[in-house]
């Protein structure tokens, strides 16, 4: 069964990813009403994010922010599909990165770099950063349970560079890929919820106490690695911009947690500028009853 679902599913991606874009815009308008409206994917986990956030004044605006989330999402979907034919050339002038001589100075005094983002904007396209910096740009992720599926993203998202590193051998990868001595760029998206262990960190996130990743710290402070965060931009439809600001660049200095709170803090600046780009179809409250006292 998994094997069918690629079967199907690929021939329509690839298909997909050979349109025009405006045809292609389309397309994503007609998915946005089905997943909206007929389906409503994930609608009570939308609006409970949404509201539990309190990211809007009223109920009117939560609906408009709501709305106007589904059609992004529905867009960020219909972007990685053309991951799989669009031209160097092409995805150069929708994504880049306004700041890059930051990245160049890391890079002139021989410094890899963890780059954290959240699930904001046109947050796909960061696998083709390795156009616009001098380091060789990995992704952490954590893979899909369809070994099938697992693969077909892996197959769009590598088409412009970037390697991905499974989140689960991370650290080990990490550490004996700096041996090399080369420059690397490990972009860390950690704004989901974290699992609850005996030694979870815990942070208000949007006014509420929540689990957060901490790994993105642990391996910045193992290395003595510059953290960076990406501020993704959407200039206009299908046109993405990212600005990079420096967290830190001495880690081992830092005091425990203060890089990972000062992510979040980002990560929340972010989302209340913009709130129709972050990805409300997390379950990104689901322990918000289990935080310690």
């Amino acid at each position: 069964m998994n094997l069918l679902i690629y079967l199907i599913v690929y021939p329509f991606i690839l298909f997909i990813s050979y349109l025009p874009f405006k045809l292609m815009y389309t397309f994503s308008d007609i998915t946005f009403y089905v997943l909206y409206y007929l389906i409503k994917y994930r609608r009570k986990v939308v609006r409970y994010n949404l509201e539990i956030s309190k990211i809007s004044n009223s109920k009117k605006e939560m609906i408009k922010i709501e709305k106007q989330f589904y059609r992004h999402i529905t867009d960020v979907f219909f972007e990685m599909f053309k991951f799989l034919s669009i031209s160097e050339k092409e995805i150069k002038k929708r994504f880049v990165v306004e700041n890059p001589e930051l990245l160049q100075k890391l890079a002139n005094q021989n410094k890899s770099v963890v780059f954290m983002v959240a699930h904001h904007g046109g947050f796909e396209y960061f696998m083709s950063i390795g156009y616009h910096v001098p380091h060789a740009p990995f992704a952490v992720y954590t893979p899909l349970s369809n070994k099938y599926l697992d693969g077909l993203v892996k197959k769009i998202r590598l088409r412009h560079g970037a390697q991905m590193i499974s989140r689960y051998n991370a650290a080990l990868f990490i550490k004996n890929q700096l041996k090399e001595n080369k420059l690397f760029l490990y972009g860390m998206a950690a704004d989901q919820s974290a699992q609850i262990r005996s030694k979870t960190y815990w942070k208000e996130f949007l006014g509420i106490k929540v689990p957060v990743f901490t790994g993105s710290e642990r391996i910045a402070k193992e290395h003595d690695l510059p953290v960076v965060f990406g501020k993704m931009k959407q200039k206009k439809r299908g046109y993405y911009s990212v600005e990079v600001e420096v967290i830190c660049e001495k880690p081992k200095k830092i005091k425990n947690f203060k890089i990972t709170d000062k992510f979040v803090t980002l990560v929340e600046k972010q989302i209340k500028e913009s709130p129709h780009l972050y990805f409300w179809t997390h379950d990104r409250f689901k322990h918000k009853d289990k935080a310690p006292i």
